[in-house]
């Protein structure tokens, strides 16, 4: 946890964001009855989701207007980063070093950094990837203002089978809609 109080010093809104994904797959983890093992990998993972954006220059993380080539490829490399940062530590299994290595790769292919697609994707990863979008989404951010719950459960939807494995938004749309909107109001 000492990498997430150095995320929080380096961008306060990446950390406020990781703490909102992994309470969110706190919830999700004990509403669909994920056994002890996979509850902890989820939740540690969707934490530390972010970590490597230590690694990431300050200007690119804070930008306010779109990236450029060069910055959207350093911004890329973060999963990559924060899976190195962790394969340093014995203690973390290699399950959540994959939520973070894997949580940009998408159903079809197209994500990154390693372009795998579908089931080649481990699960918590794919969790992962749902959890942080929907954050994202119902969150202002430097270069767009946040959409309502209506505007980013119909993005989730468009996105399935594409971004997404479908199944899992199905799920997590099964959600009430409070358990969604509460990620927003997380004390911090």
């Amino acid at each position: 946890m000492k990498s997430l109080l150095h995320l929080k010093e380096k961008d306060l809104n990446t950390y406020e964001h990781s703490i909102r994904v992994g309470k969110l797959a706190e919830y999700i983890a004990s509403r669909f009855g994920f056994d002890e093992r996979m509850t902890d990998h989820l939740v540690t993972g969707c934490y530390l989701h972010d970590i490597g954006k230590i690694g990431i220059p300050q200007n690119v993380l804070i930008k306010s207007t779109g990236l450029d080539s060069d910055e959207w490829e350093t911004m890329k490399s973060h999963p990559s980063l924060g899976k190195e940062m962790l394969q340093e530590y014995a203690t973390i299994d290699q399950e959540i070093i994959d939520i973070i290595a894997y949580h940009h790769e998408r159903w079809n292919g197209t994500g990154y950094p390693y372009g795998l697609r579908g089931e080649q994707i481990p699960l918590l990863a794919r969790w992962c990837s749902i959890i942080d979008s929907l954050d994202c989404m119902l969150s202002d951010r430097p270069y767009r203002n946040r959409l309502s719950l209506k505007e980013a459960k119909d993005e989730l939807l468009i996105q399935s089978n594409q971004q997404f494995d479908k199944q899992l938004v199905y799920k997590l749309l099964s959600l009430p809609d409070i358990a969604l909107t509460n990620i927003q109001t997380i004390d911090r």
